[in-house]
């Protein structure tokens, strides 16, 4: 729940700065991540080792037909075609299995591995939202949330990819061609293996330099997301102050920024597979020299050599998967830390207690302290006891804590000392599923989803039936208005639907507290947002509403609290007055100032 009293915003979560190394914190936190499916990365494993075998068998094989070609033409013997077809067969069974075990390992990767990441964390991080304090959700933009909840977790997700191409098919298929160029000929194998380390130490040092532009372009891409879900939230308020060109101004700058951050990112990650090019062109060149001047100097068969080329050729293209794959990685690590720092916020502490007895609405709260921030003290030694069944009245200037002691009573924000008692139990003792469950409330900012009118009446109470949701509907007047909608109660509306008006979405917000049908009810300047022929109905309501239920009403238009059985009046924190309206303005104190502010003319 928001707060009129809290202005200060919070910072989203500063991501943590570590080395520029793969397997720095954050890379052995990803390895740690993706252990429960190590299964099917052993499958991936299996198909890397197959495809290497492909990869292996290919170039031996044709270097035979060139050797198997290359004598014939000496010799003119007859019958070469059909000598040469089991082996062309058997050549075009290799390729064409190292197309199909391809295309099986992107499709294990992409609709197994990546997909269950995907969902797992996502899942991890609505659980997470749900054991965070309130202040969190109020202070950081919900754009940040969704950023990284979508954007950051799916590129989280193809970490897969890189640590299966890097750790299992790069690294292993340059160990196995290393291995094959060795037994093949030495000396043709020694600049190949000399400069692949080369290759591969410059994209991790190049893959390390475009860490901290990752880190800055994932940052200011929730930055983005936040700024869009504002201005697309905020719409009719910029269209009616014509703010557009203000908006569009913002988003143009950040969008720079973004861009110029992905840019160097892209560059540093683009420059590694050029370098990777050169320098595998020069072991070609240098194996391409040296086995012509074996096969006129040393009688080194031809085949052999076109066999050694074809695996330093073969070679590249592992040195540029594992060198995509560092790159890859280190852009992926930024975006895992702005998960991760989500999923290292301190959740809020929340005891086991349960509600010993039937609530009857006693509330106390003893010598309560609470502000929001530290350095500027709002509520300070607050004492009210209210009897069950009252009608509890709250006002005050803006800032004075009114809201405020909505959030302390429903457990949003925990109190710095003192106690909140409800029916003698300590509230701090209670779990804040159970605190939460005594009270029913309707805000002055209503919130509908995207449902049927039935569903969002029903949303406290997802058991109820049509003739219980029919009746709390016509106890808060609005059974009238839903009669007449296209579908009734079948109606599917949402918070931006045009078929109710607002002070209708405040009526069915209203259904809802009263289906709830809680022992204590808060309302939070209910009736801000209803004409005043509404208002009369909605009070009606309430008083049928509130029977026996003890009642706290937060209210600027103080006609709406006239018949309160206790008005609390707030300034800085402090209660300076209390009685019955009749009471206060026989006073003449400051709820006197107030209602003559309002209705003196």
């Amino acid at each position: 729940m928001s707060s009129s009293e809290q202005n200060k915003k919070e910072e989203t979560p500063n991501t943590p700065k570590v080395k520029s190394r793969l397997l720095d914190d954050t890379g052995k936190r990803l390895l740690r991540e993706i252990r429960p499916l190590w299964a099917w990365i052993l499958l991936s494993a299996v198909i890397c080792l197959l495809l290497i075998g492909c990869a292996v068998a290919g170039p031996e094989l044709l270097g035979d037909l060139v050797n198997r070609l290359y004598e014939w033409a000496k010799a003119k013997t007859p019958g070469l075609a059909g000598s040469l077809l089991p082996e062309l067969g058997m050549l075009f069974g290799i390729y064409a299995l190292n197309a199909g075990l391809t295309y099986g390992n992107s499709y294990l990767l992409n609709n197994v591995v990546s997909r269950f990441f995907c969902a797992d964390f996502r899942i991890r991080i609505s659980e997470k939202l749900k054991r965070l304090p309130v202040s969190y959700v109020d202070k950081t933009p919900a754009g940040d949330v969704i950023d990284r909840m979508m954007d950051d977790v799916g590129d989280m997700a193809d970490t897969i990819y890189g640590i299966v191409e890097i750790l299992l098919s790069g690294f292993l298929q340059m160990l196995v061609i290393a291995v094959i160029l060795f037994f093949t000929d030495w000396r043709m194998a020694i600049p190949v293996v000399l400069l692949s380390p080369l290759s591969v130490l410059l994209s991790a040092k190049m893959a390390g330099l475009g860490e901290k532009h990752w880190d800055k372009h994932f940052e200011l891409g929730g930055k983005l997301t936040s700024l869009a879900e504002e201005a697309f939230t905020n719409y009719p308020t910029t269209k009616a102050f014509n703010g557009e060109a203000h908006v569009q101004k913002k988003y143009d700058a950040l969008s720079r920024q973004h861009q110029r951050s992905g840019i160097f990112g892209y560059f540093l990650s683009s420059i590694v597979q050029p370098v990777i090019v050169f320098i595998d062109a020069m072991a070609y060149i240098a194996v391409a020299v040296l086995g012509g001047w074996l096969i006129l100097h040393r009688g080194v068969p031809i085949g052999t050599v076109v066999t050694v080329i074809l695996f330093a050729r073969q070679l590249s293209a592992p040195l540029e998967q594992v060198a995509f794959g560092i790159s890859f990685i280190q852009r992926i690590k930024s975006a895992a830390k702005r998960v991760f720092a989500l999923l290292d916020l301190p959740e809020e502490n929340d005891p086991d207690g349960k509600v010993e007895t039937p609530t009857s609405g006693r509330v106390e709260i003893r010598h309560v302290d609470f502000s929001y921030d530290p350095d500027k003290p709002l509520i300070q030694d607050l004492n009210i006891s209210v009897e069950p069944g009252q009608k509890v009245a709250i006002v005050g200037p803006t800032g004075a804590g009114k809201t405020t002691i909505v959030n302390l009573l429903m457990r949003f924000y925990d109190i710095q000392s003192g106690q909140i008692l409800i029916d003698g139990q300590d509230a701090s003792k209670l779990s804040r599923e159970e605190n939460r469950d005594l009270f029913a409330m309707v805000l002055q900012d209503t919130w509908l989803f995207k449902g049927t009118v039935a569903e969002n009446v029903a949303y406290g109470s997802p058991n109820a039936s049509r003739e219980d949701i029919e009746r709390a509907c016509d106890y808060a007047y609005c059974d009238h208005f839903i009669r007449r909608l296209p579908q009734g109660y079948d109606t599917v509306i949402s918070e931006d639907s045009t078929a109710v008006s607002s002070g209708q979405k405040q009526l069915l917000t209203i259904a809802r507290a009263v289906l709830a049908d809680r022992p204590l009810l808060i309302l939070d300047e209910a009736t801000s947002n209803v004409d005043t022929r509404t208002e009369l109905l909605i009070q009606k309501a309430m008083d049928h509403l509130m029977g026996d239920r003890t009642c706290f009403v937060i209210a600027h238009r103080l006609s709406t609290i006239v018949d309160a059985d206790l008005i609390l009046v707030l300034r800085d924190g402090q209660i300076v007055e209390q009685g019955t309206h009749k009471s206060l303005l026989k006073e003449k104190g400051f709820y006197y100032e107030m209602f003559q502010s309002q209705y003196a003319i």
